[in-house]
């Protein structure tokens, strides 16, 4: 969760956004988090950051064979510039 937060507050930093208002991430099949597990750990990892009270999407891919399965993708995020 930490390289998630820290790739969302590098963004921020480069398009010079206050706030992260939403975010989707996919969960590989082989991740071995829920999405309710990964909500939680979000919300609290996300507090003092710029993704503090992010609308959060997640997508839960059923693919066991794709090359990222194991992996937690970041599809996309919206910012609110400064």
């Amino acid at each position: 969760m930490k390289s998630l937060i820290d790739t969302l507050s590098s963004i921020a930093r480069e398009e010079h956004a206050s706030k992260i208002i939403s975010l989707t991430v996919k969960l590989g099949a082989l991740s071995h988090i829920s999405p309710d597990h990964f909500r939680e750990h979000f919300i609290h990892a996300s507090r003092g950051t710029v993704a503090e009270g992010a609308r959060l999407t997640i997508e839960v891919m059923t693919d066991t064979t794709h090359p990222q399965s194991q992996d937690v993708l970041l599809e996309n995020i919206e910012i609110m510039n400064s």
